[in-house]
């Protein structure tokens, strides 16, 4: 007979819901005691109508619709709900999800994709007759048919496979008005749109839709915006500087807009403000049994990709890493054949032979450089093979090298042979774009720089400042398309476009004049979602994007900034720090070759930022600049003004000012907190302070460290000023004495005191300036805080400064100030902001400016005679007994103290002789480290090299 090899499948003719109008109504089989009704269907939204009807002879009815992405089944009656169940979750995904609804007798069930475990059933207490009518995706607008009037409004998608009664649905038919009725169908199409394919969402951000749009969740991608394109971070540690941050971990995007995502570092906020990136192996390594055959090798991982790394170190003014390389016996060069023992390889994978404080493309050291190899013969110190320790360690400074990703030593292998090398992290500091400013002299001036031709997205962001009342800054047209931003009033400014579909515009007005000579910051950012616009501060304005419009820009001519390509009004001003997509334009060097345009903008830092000194900080201005003396001890519009902060320190009292005051927290919650904390290391101080007392001994000064280092400054009991230096914890403090008077004299003492290394040098009230010479080190690790008045912490220093620290400080403490801090300033002026605790009375005082015939009342005043009891004034026979009997006491105690100096020297000199066969002895008992036993060896290297010991007295 007639017979097909063939199964042919039901034809499956969907239909489209155009509208939350929209509507199917099919006829049913009125009466009957049970009702089953299956179908398909696809959606982005998460709410909607999918099927209703109501029952026969009763005033009751059912609703089977979308509620959050679930589907809900409600069986009311007169306003009354019976049953409201829910099967399936996330529905909404614009996937093909089947729906069979059943009713029989007082038991109504629902299923989704035919699942099992997503089905639902109920009984309820009434009897089900099923009705003439079923509604599928919502109702006829016109007649009263209460069972469609719902809060979630229509179904918006596609439908296939209706089956009422077990009985498929034919749509041809329908469309053909065979039976049913329908409104606003799209019949034999599923004309759903994917929003989301292709993904509009940037960074990594989640795409989801519904009918008529799309949604960006930018939930963890470091960006924001409808298409998460606009960065949340700032792109260098000098931008988050200029918004008022201090010293702490950030995160920073160097690129921008761009690809590259956001990475964490380190802001240390001093007067260049420097970004700190760390790598994974920041201990000091320890070399041996290395050759070429069998190479030591160590990779550094940064915590940034090489990408991001180029990126910021391209944005820096400056980059730099510390590459401290210590050598006995052990080359870096073979002389004999030329090649290198030992290398390091670069960012860009290049093997490079040049190393700390020298230049690339010379195969030499820093002393090869300067001429001052312990050799002369050689251009590295590690090249004279010396059987001691020598080093040859510097600073890596050329930007297209940097940072150091791999080290190679070779030359370990012979006997005695060693190298300890230790990798610094990744320093730069500066932002070249920051301070890019072109200033724009003409109305008809302009420069103008590729265009966003093909761009999903347009953002634009800049500075500007001006006097005048409008202007155009910035322009970009294609053949229909155009985006331009203007000031177009003193208080008003508009960011208008066309991508196709007719001009639109976002306008911001501020309540303060723009045009004040200030400068104020623009954010523009036009994408396939919206266009928004920003004015400093101001909460940001932005319109829906027109359908219909093009995705891409079509802007095919050049983008001009400062002016227009019709040379209409220009802009008048300055305009700096142009990104354009996270790219930033060289305004500076276009405007090098452009009438009309002058680099730079007048008072500009970069140029005259070194006339602040003493901290001061440099702040443009329209015409010239200022000097920010907040967190100086100086004053005075170069920040050299000798009027300086003084404060009166009564019994008790205590100031700290804590270097790392992000230290504990983040060291607890990163492992870049505690790699950076480790190698912060001073090699040089330079120290300033004037102070005022009558007590002795007494604590001037105290600065500590989280590696038992410190250096305290205190008077003795006979009112000689000491500065006592232990920069390694496991030797005695370095002490220099400077005797020539007595400093407790009531007069204002002036003390500087610099050290570079293991040179120090002390001044005393203007007098010629004195030469010592440490001997414990010349590195001071990691400090943790500095301290006047009185240490209230437990601290492990020498017995005479427990002394001195006994009653603290009583008297005038005036301009103090360590390196770039200013400590009283920050106690006295910032003391909510600043990292500094203040214990005790401490008040703010003018007795930093008295000096001379002054001092009396400076002391009648502040008492800074002994009250430790009463003075009475009726006794001056007895007073003046008790005072020659204290002069005769106090020589007797002035020889005794001077043998007994004496004999503490001797002693002294004598354990210094025998330091090296006491180490020998004591082997590595005392070693926590790589680090502490290479300092133990240098140390006794340089004592057992020691032909003599220069003392002062």
């Amino acid at each position: 007979g007639n017979v097909s090899f063939s199964c042919l499948e039901p034809q499956a003719v969907p239909v489209t819901f155009l509208s939350s109008s929209s509507y199917l109504a099919l006829p049913g089989t009125a009466g009957q005691d049970e009702v089953f009704v299956s179908f398909q269907f696809r959606t982005w939204n998460k709410e909607g109508l999918l099927l209703s009807s109501k029952l026969h002879q009763s005033s009751a009815g059912f609703l089977l619709y979308l509620s959050d992405g679930r589907v809900k089944i409600n069986l009311h009656k007169t306003g009354r709900v019976l049953s409201d169940i829910a099967a399936g979750a996330g529905l909404n995904n614009g996937q093909w999800h089947s729906v069979s609804l059943s009713v029989k007798r007082n038991r109504i069930s629902v299923r989704v994709d035919n699942d099992v475990t997503s089905s639902a059933h109920a009984s309820i207490p009434l009897q089900i007759y099923s009705g003439d009518v079923f509604y599928f995706g919502g109702c006829p607008s016109s007649g009263n048919i209460s069972e469609c009037n719902t809060s979630f409004g229509g179904f918006q998608g596609c439908m296939r496979l209706i089956s009422i009664g077990n009985r498929a649905v034919d749509m041809i038919s329908v469309q053909q008005n065979g039976f049913g009725n329908f409104s606003d169908l799209q019949i034999d199409l599923c004309g759903i749109t994917d929003r989301c394919l292709p993904n509009y969402c940037e960074h990594g951000g989640e795409c989801s839709q519904s009918w008529n749009s799309f949604h960006c969740n930018c939930a963890n991608t470091g960006y924001k915006g409808a298409t998460c394109h606009y960065p949340i971070y700032e792109q260098s540690c000098e931008a988050y500087k200029h918004r008022g941050n201090t010293s702490g971990f950030y995160n920073i995007d160097s690129d921008g807009s761009g690809p590259l995502g956001p990475f964490l570092v380190y802001c240390n906020m001093t007067d260049a403000t420097w970004t700190i990136i760390q790598h994974n192996s920041t201990n000091l390594t320890r070399v041996k049994s290395a050759n070429r055959e069998n190479p030591h090798t160590v990779f550094f991982k940064y915590s940034a990709s090489l990408d991001q790394l180029q990126a910021t170190i391209n944005l820096a003014d400056h980059c730099e890493q510390e590459l401290a390389y210590y050598c006995k016996k052990s080359r870096l060069l073979d002389k004999t054949d030329g090649m290198p023992l030992s290398w390091w390889i670069g960012r860009t994978n290049e093997t490079h032979t040049y190393w700390g404080g020298s230049l690339p493309a010379v195969q030499k050291c820093a002393c090869g450089l300067e001429g001052s190899c312990i050799d002369s013969q050689h251009y590295c110190n590690c090249d004279a093979d010396r059987d001691e320790w020598t080093n040859d360690t510097g600073f890596l400074s050329y930007k297209d090298h940097l940072p150091v990703t791999e080290i190679v030593i070779t030359d370990t292998d012979r006997p005695n042979s060693e190298v300890a090398y230790k990798l610094g992290p990744l320093l730069c500091h500066g932002d070249r774009t920051f301070w890019n400013s072109a200033s724009f002299n003409t109305e008809t001036s302009y420069l103008h720089f590729p265009t966003f031709h093909g761009e999903l997205s347009a953002d634009v962001s800049f500075f500007f400042k001006t006097t005048a009342s409008s202007g155009v800054f910035l322009e970009n047209l294609g053949i229909q398309d155009f985006i331009r931003i203007e000031l177009h009033s003193p208080s008003e400014v508009v960011f208008s476009f066309d991508v196709g579909n007719g001009p639109s515009e976002v306008v911001v007005q501020s309540r303060n004049s723009l045009n004040d000579n200030q400068w104020h910051y623009v954010k523009a950012e036009r994408n396939v979602k919206e266009a928004s616009l920003q004015i400093d501060q101001l909460p940001q304005r932005s319109h829906s994007a027109p359908p219909d419009g093009h995705i891409r820009l079509q802007l095919n001519s050049q983008l001009f900034v400062g002016g227009t390509a019709s040379r209409q009004k220009g802009f008048l001003g300055c305009i700096r720090s142009l990104q354009l997509n996270g790219m930033a334009l060289d305004l500076e060097e276009r405007a090098k070759i452009t009438p009309g345009v002058e680099p730079g903008c007048p008072g500009h830092c970069s140029s005259y930022g070194n006339l602040c000194h003493n901290g001061g900080k440099c702040r443009e201005k329209y015409s010239g600049f200022s000097c920010d003396c907040t967190f100086s001890a100086y004053a005075g519009p170069f920040c050299k003004k000798g009027k300086h902060i003084s404060a009166y320190f009564w019994t008790g009292t205590s100031v700290t000012y804590n270097f790392q005051e992000y230290y504990t927290l983040a060291k607890n919650s990163s492992s870049h907190a505690s790699s950076f904390y480790a190698d912060m290391t001073l090699t040089r101080e330079a120290i300033t302070f004037s102070f005022r007392t009558m007590r002795t001994p007494s604590l001037l000064l105290y600065v500590s460290s989280f590696y038992k280092e410190y250096l305290s400054v205190i008077l003795t009991r006979n009112g000689d000023l000491q500065i006592r230096y232990k920069l390694d914890s496991h030797q005695d403090p370095d002490v220099f004495s400077i005797s020539f008077k007595n400093m407790a004299d009531g007069q204002l003492q002036h003390v500087k005191i610099n050290r570079e290394e293991e040179m120090l040098f002390v001044e005393v009230n203007q007098n010629e300036r004195m030469k010592f010479i440490l001997s414990s080190g010349t590195e001071f690790n990691a400090i943790k805080s500095l301290t006047l008045g009185k240490i209230l912490e437990n601290s492990d220093v020498d017995e005479e400064t427990m002394k001195a620290n006994s009653q603290g400080f009583i008297g005038c403490l005036s301009s103090v100030q360590f390196n770039h801090i200013a400590p009283l300033k920050a106690a006295l002026h910032h003391s909510s902001s600043a990292p500094v605790i203040v214990k005790g009375r401490f008040t703010e005082s003018n007795c930093g400016t008295l000096t001379g015939a002054d001092s009396t009342s400076s002391e009648t005043t502040h008492s800074f005679a002994d009250h430790s009891g009463p003075i009475d004034e009726g006794k001056p026979l007895a007073n003046a007994i008790r005072s020659d009997s204290a002069i005769i006491g106090g020589v007797i105690a002035v020889v005794i103290f001077i043998l007994l100096c004496i004999t503490a020297i001797a002693i002294r000199i004598y354990k210094k002789k025998g330091i090296y066969s006491k180490n020998e002895a004591k082997g590595s008992e005392n070693e926590d480290s790589a680090e502490s036993a290479l300092k133990s060896e240098l140390s006794m290297q340089n004592t057992a090299n020691e032909n003599q010991k220069e003392y002062f007295f």
